[in-house]
């Protein structure tokens, strides 16, 4: 298998990347929080992270805080790993 077979196409996205590097150094992360970290909207940090709960990549938290909701976001086993192999990847093809 090359190099290039081996990247990801889920994290080709810079949004995704992003989004998968926040909840690599970090446990949950709420939407909020998320959302100023990569400087994206409300709707495209939804799509994105749709995307990689689909994928079984993200865990998905919701909870009421008071009166309102508060959705955060934590890496799966699955999703570290595939998300450590896309990454030794990219450093392998940079080499």
């Amino acid at each position: 298998m090359s190099i290039i077979e081996k990247l990801n196409k889920d994290f080709e996205s810079r949004v995704r990347l992003g989004i998968m590097s926040v909840l690599a150094v970090n446990n949950w992360v709420d939407f909020l929080e998320m959302k100023e970290h990569l400087g994206v909207t409300d709707g495209n940090l939804a799509s994105h992270i749709t995307a990689l709960e689909n994928k079984k990549y993200i865990e998905v938290k919701k909870e009421f805080v008071g009166r309102k909701t508060k959705t955060s976001y934590k890496a799966t086993k699955a999703g570290k790993e595939a998300f450590v192999q896309h990454i030794n990847a990219l450093e392998k093809l940079l080499k």
